[in-house]
């Protein structure tokens, strides 16, 4: 959820009337229990922990097939809601407020309610479509959104499956869980601080664009995909709730996004290595000196391995790991002419986890966390001018629900304690752990 316009040109004007077209049907998808019931399957089927979005191969492949899979019963409309609350500690309190109409310290939450549309449309046709209030920020918005188009057919003779995506996120329409949107933590503190730095492709695209893009699953090996991205202008973004948008970067012309991956089911055992990315222009703060953009090139690599102890059981035990590394290369001429920033810089995040489901029941899990790059006062608000964080996360989920024997069938429930540790904030070592967190969480979810 972030901030980001565009030129006044036809294509653009298209692109919109398509946005909202997809928004009016669409969304942010976690373990959503609507898609339990369309197949007839419980949670623990598609999620490592029976609570999404971390997917096993059933959940990718309900995914990379359109969301349409079902029992052969009718489920229309696909209708699900999630709710979530939590409690949020730092070591030290922040100056002013964690948040508007929070304290500084010591804070409980309604961090999210959401409605979502989330199952088959037509019989190739399917959606992710969320409708989310914020509770820290108190206001409703249209929230992350895939619609799918996916047919099974023939390519060199090698079964494979093509499709088209409407999304609103490069990286929402993905199938890993290393790649920024769906990537862990899956729940985190909106009244924590956090580092400043992040690249491009990490969350600042989030329903400020729309694209539009093909891809192709071949012989269950190999997968790619393209993406063209439009920025949404203020009008649009102000109509989806996505604010404030004064003063907020936007998109210029067409953002191409990439997907490559190898994969493998092995049975037991499951594994992906790829790279993705995009290539962005964009004005700071919706400005553009002399005609200049800021150019933006972010560049990632991930991998992903998954280890089922009994793959014929739902609520098998499961060790995943997920880690990705992301190179931006940045162009800052328009910056560069508004605020002295330098004209050169670059930014690289690293990241790595790894977690054991334990009958799709308990789940700990632990993460290592960094971002370096190239100082830059006039670009970097941070004390010291440099982007530099680094730290680590530990995380253990209770799901109760979402397993065979589950008494209740409509519906799931994730408790969670977390606790993220820095070494380095915003370039600093001395005071880093000031911004240590607790955060304890409770998110439920139900179909209608």
């Amino acid at each position: 959820m972030t901030d980001r316009t565009t030129r006044h040109c036809p294509p653009r004007r298209l692109t919109e009337m398509l946005a909202l077209l997809a928004l009016l049907v669409t969304h942010r998808a976690h373990a959503v229990p609507s898609f339990a019931e369309q197949t007839g399957q419980p949670c623990a089927a598609c999620h490592v922990g029976a609570f999404g979005p971390q997917l096993r191969p059933f959940g990718r492949a309900f995914k990379l097939n359109g969301y349409v899979a079902s029992d052969g019963k009718s489920h229309f409309p696909p209708i699900a809601a999630s709710i979530y609350g939590s409690f949020n500690h730092t070591e030290k309190g922040q100056s002013g407020g964690a948040a508007r109409w929070f304290a500084d310290n010591d804070n409980f939450a309604l961090d999210q309610a959401s409605l979502y549309y989330a199952g088959a449309i037509a019989r190739h046709l399917g959606a992710f479509a969320q409708i989310t209030y914020d509770g820290v920020a108190r206001q409703p918005q249209i929230d992350n959104t895939d619609i799918r188009y996916a047919r099974e057919r023939h390519i060199f003779g090698i079964d494979s499956v093509w499709g088209l995506t409407l999304n609103n996120n490069p990286t929402v329409q993905d199938l890993w869980n290393s790649t920024p949107t769906w990537g862990f933590p899956y729940n985190s503190s909106g009244l924590a601080p956090t580092p400043t730095a992040a690249t491009r492709i990490d969350g600042s695209f989030a329903e400020t664009v729309v694209g539009l893009g093909g891809y192709v699953m071949w012989n269950d090996w190999v997968y790619t995909e393209v993406d063209l991205y439009r920025g949404l202008g203020r009008d649009i973004r102000n109509a989806l709730g996505t604010v404030p948008v004064a003063g907020t970067d936007s998109v210029v012309d067409t953002a191409p996004y990439w997907r490559l991956a190898l994969q493998h089911d092995l049975g037991r055992s499951n594994w992906e290595v790829g790279s993705y990315g995009i290539v962005a222009n964009i004005l700071p703060g919706g400005l553009s000196p002399s005609g200049q953009a800021d150019h933006f090139t972010d560049i990632a690599a991930d991998a992903n391995w998954q280890f089922t102890f009994s793959p014929k059981k739902v609520a098998s035990d499961v060790i995943s790991t997920h880690a990705t590394i992301i190179h931006e290369d940045q162009d800052l001429g328009a910056s560069a002419a508004l605020s002295g920033a330098s004209h050169h810089g670059d930014l690289t995040t690293m990241r790595a986890d790894i977690s054991y489901s334990i009958a799709a029941t308990v789940t700990p899990s632990a993460q290592l966390f960094r971002t370096t790059g190239t100082n830059n006062a006039a670009y970097w608000p941070t004390p010291t001018g440099s982007p530099d964080s680094s730290g680590a996360l530990l995380e253990v989920a209770y799901v109760p629900f979402g397993k065979p024997w589950s008494l209740i069938g409509w519906g799931n429930l994730r408790l969670a304690a977390q606790y993220v540790f820095y070494t380095r904030f915003d370039g600093q070592t001395q005071g880093a752990s000031n911004n240590n967190t607790l955060y304890l969480s409770l998110w439920a979810a139900w179909h209608f």
